[in-house]
């Protein structure tokens, strides 16, 4: 893209545009259609986030249930469980589908309510604004 970009996380529409958080246009008829598959880009981006926690969890069954160990531990719990996760994945360790069955995909936490306008960062469109031309000129079809 011509520009150094460091990492982003991926928000939805009641997150503020941060130059470091990449969220999708706001949906009205007023979209382009580079603005439309940049968003569903940015869906498909989020599903295979979710799919990813949800093997996780399911591989480790005890991010079910963290509300019996101490918070101070907790990151450490987690930290551990995705390490060990990405080394039973980097090594094609099998994946038992059955361990799904007990783990259902659940929504990540999120703003109850839109955030400010005023907490948006005006140079964040430039990084979503670079992303959506990125997915129109260099992503898939």
């Amino acid at each position: 893209m011509g520009k150094a970009q460091k990492y982003v996380l991926l928000g939805d529409a009641t997150y503020p545009l941060q130059d470091w958080i990449l969220k999708p246009y706001q949906e009205d008829e007023k979209l382009t259609q580079r603005q439309l598959r940049f968003n569903y880009r940015l869906k498909r981006a989020h599903s295979v986030i979710e799919n990813a926690f949800l093997r996780l969890k399911a591989r480790w069954q005890i991010l079910l249930k963290c509300d019996d160990c101490s918070l101070e531990l907790l990151p450490t719990l987690v930290l551990a469980c995705c390490i060990l996760h990405n080394i039973c994945e980097a090594h094609d360790n099998p994946f038992n589908e059955e361990w799904l069955e007990g783990t259902e995909p659940t929504e990540l936490p999120k703003p109850c309510q839109p955030a400010p306008a005023a907490m948006e960062d005006g140079r964040a469109e430039q990084v979503r604004e670079l992303m959506c031309q990125y997915f129109e000129n260099c992503g898939e079809s």
